[in-house]
């Protein structure tokens, strides 16, 4: 009988390819639920600051750099990322995020005064920064491109959800606790996932040498760290002097940032930049960029108005005010994987077309809202908006980096990590320093506080509408990415 497990040319059968399915469900999960638990910790002090003024007897002002150097260490640690996703592998580069994460938690929860919670929020900043990177360049390694949309559903959660019921889980843990709950409570969470996935995360990625140029690492602290410090002193609105002037900080920011760029291109030619700018040779990731960004400076802008509006005009507490936002965020989440199998099937365009216009609707809705507004009529502009907002993120992360060859695959995500960062406090000083000085002319023209409040809100909106008009045209420009040549890398 003829040996039918030899082939034609007399050589035996090449072994089945290894099904790593399992592995990367299980890399992927992991992932996902660890960086859901270090992206909650960016917004979730936002509604504990007044009570901290009070408890560690600091001013409002001082009480505020909680949350912009949480904001300053993001913006700074994320573009060193791409050079620790191509020199180190999967599991060293996890350790290192869950670790500095955890570290920052336990120092915060026994943290004495307010400078040593200061330093506990750098830490934990500086491990949230890798966490993010991480995931997305480890999900557009391991799947492929006609399953992605599901799974940027997910990450869609991780990343809009996550920030979005920030100030919902601080508002009840600190109607019954103290403030050192919000860490005592995410602690063991943070140190399971640490010990999970250091032992169970298989090393997925492939290490290969990257230079680090220390220059580029100080012009990026200095280009992004300024921006965002001069762009959250434009947003406290003049509620104190800080401690480098605005325009200074921003002037450096600028500066620094124009240095940095054209080093990059200088050093990309020989593939030692820190942040590969050849990202944005493709149109398609550059068009998903700009729409990001107004996607970003839109919920960041939302998060810091309505709460504002609903504690101060409308007369919630702070409790209720957490659960007002609660079912915006909860909307956002369920639809996301909806969204990322509906990007699978039909790709980006019938996604982010109808998202960025009910985006747009629901900004321009709550641009009309006054004193007399009933609550029950913003609660479903929010849900909207962040249904909206959902139908756009998960297209355009999957349409954007999917553009990109592999090798740009860290850079890419290192990129949409800034420039989330710098979005987000574009959004919340350009809608903070707009409600404050429109509130402050209405006031000084006899209008009482909750109307000058309520006036100045309202402006904010009109411009942040106005911006989201925007989106509406870039969404019309994106496109499905080709699939790839060669189709996935061997063994995935």
């Amino acid at each position: 009988m003829t040996d039918t497990t030899a082939t034609l040319d007399g050589l035996p059968p090449a072994p089945a390819a290894t099904d790593h399915s399992a592995r990367n469900r299980l890399v992927i999960t992991l992932l996902l639920v660890s960086t859901f638990v270090v992206i909650l910790n960016e917004t979730i002090m936002s509604v504990a600051l007044p009570r901290l003024t009070v408890d560690l007897a600091i001013s409002a002002s001082a009480a505020q750099w909680l949350t912009t150097a949480f904001l300053l260490t993001m913006a700074t640690v994320i573009p060193i990322t791409g050079f620790l996703l191509q020199r180190l592998n999967t599991r060293p580069v996890f350790i290192l995020a869950m670790s500095l994460f955890s570290l920052g938690t336990l120092i915060s929860a026994a943290a004495p005064g307010f400078e040593v919670l200061l330093v506990g929020r750098i830490v934990q900043a500086s491990g949230t920064a890798v966490m993010m990177p991480l995931l997305m360049t480890t999900v557009m390694t391991l799947v492929p491109p006609q399953s992605r949309g599901k799974t940027m559903g997910f990450i869609s959660i991780v990343i809009s959800v996550a920030p979005a019921i920030g100030p919902t889980v601080s508002g009840v843990i600190l109607q019954s606790l103290e403030w050192r709950w919000m860490f005592i409570l995410v602690l063991p969470i943070a140190i399971a996932a640490l010990v999970l996935g250091g032992t169970r995360i298989p090393n997925v990625s492939t290490p290969r040498k990257a230079p680090l140029d220390v220059v580029s690492v100080i012009l990026s602290a200095l280009g992004f760290g300024g921006i965002v410090f001069g762009l959250s002193s434009l947003g406290e609105a003049g509620s104190h002097e800080p401690v480098i002037p605005t325009s200074v900080a921003l002037g450096v920011g600028v500066v620094a940032l124009l240095v940095f760029g054209l080093r990059q291109l200088s050093l990309q030619r020989n593939d030692r930049a820190l942040l590969d700018l050849r990202t944005f040779n493709s149109g398609n990731f550059s068009i998903a960029i700009a729409m990001m960004a107004i996607s970003m400076m839109a919920l960041f802008g939302a998060l810091i108005l309505l709460p504002f509006f609903l504690q101060n005009v409308s007369g919630l507490s702070t409790l209720w005010t957490g659960l007002f936002l609660l079912p915006g965020g909860l909307a956002m989440g369920l639809c996301s994987p909806f969204v990322g199998a509906l990007y699978d099937r039909y790709g980006p365009t019938p996604l982010v077309v109808p998202g960025s216009i009910v985006v747009s609707a629901s900004m321009w809705y709550l641009a009309t809202i006054g004193p007399e507004t009933s609550v029950w009529l913003i609660l479903p502009a929010h849900v909207l908006l962040m249904v909206g907002l959902a139908l756009t993120f998960t297209p355009l992360f999957s349409a954007g980096l999917g553009s990109l060859p592999m090798n740009l695959y860290s850079h890419g995500s290192a990129v949409v990590g800034t420039i989330q960062q710098v979005a987000g406090a574009a959004g919340t000083a350009l809608f903070i320093a707009l409600m404050t000085s429109r509130s402050a002319t209405l006031a000084d023209g006899g209008a009482d506080a909750a109307t000058a409040l309520a006036g100045g809100i309202t402006t904010a909106f009109v411009w942040g509408a106005a911006i989201s008009l925007l989106a509406i045209v870039a969404a019309f420009f994106v496109r499905q990415p080709p699939a790839p040549p060669g189709g996935m890398p061997a063994g995935h």
